[in-house]
């Protein structure tokens, strides 16, 4: 008797996993009623021009959105743990420093990305179609209470995209 509740326990626990075979779902490449997929883009590196040699360097990215709306990507290697980094467009080329066209979230140092959320918005219609022909250079800085720029790259008519779609 013994033995034959334990063959039928067995028989049960191996029924019961031959049952529950896995099945391997595909990704949903699709997205939600009302979203998108960002395919249309212009990437920039950002190259290290800070001169105690912290090494800041990344790439920034500018997304064309379903919405007409511009989303900007920063990303940042050998940025300073615990600090928050300004990041600022401005007109013209590197080492102009002349007026400032769009000022974006801080990048915080621990991650090297923006601190707030991972896309900046820029609502403005025009903007990632007026890129290419902007005057305009990107600007990483050490600090809100330090301008030593750590890191900077030039966009638009002053330098190629590095990559597009």
């Amino acid at each position: 008797m013994k033995t034959y509740k334990t063959i039928i326990l067995i028989f049960t626990v191996a029924l019961g996993l031959l049952s529950c075979e896995q099945e391997r779902l595909e990704p949903v490449l699709t997205t939600a009623e009302g979203g998108g997929t960002l395919s249309t883009y212009l990437a920039y590196t950002i190259e290290s021009t800070d001169p105690t040699g912290s090494n800041v360097y990344g790439r920034v990215v500018f997304y064309k959105t379903t919405l007409d709306q511009t989303l900007v990507q920063v990303s940042l290697y050998n940025t300073v743990d615990g600090l928050m980094h300004p990041a600022l467009i401005l007109d013209g080329a590197i080492g102009t420093e002349t007026t400032t066209v769009t000022t974006l979230d801080t990048v915080d140092g621990s991650t090297g990305e923006f601190a707030s959320s991972k896309f900046f918005v820029i609502t403005d219609e025009s903007y990632y179609d007026a890129i290419e022909t902007m005057d305009a250079h990107i600007n990483i800085y050490l600090s809100p209470t330090d301008d030593t720029i750590v890191a900077s790259s030039d966009l638009g008519l002053n330098a190629e995209p590095v990559e597009s779609n």
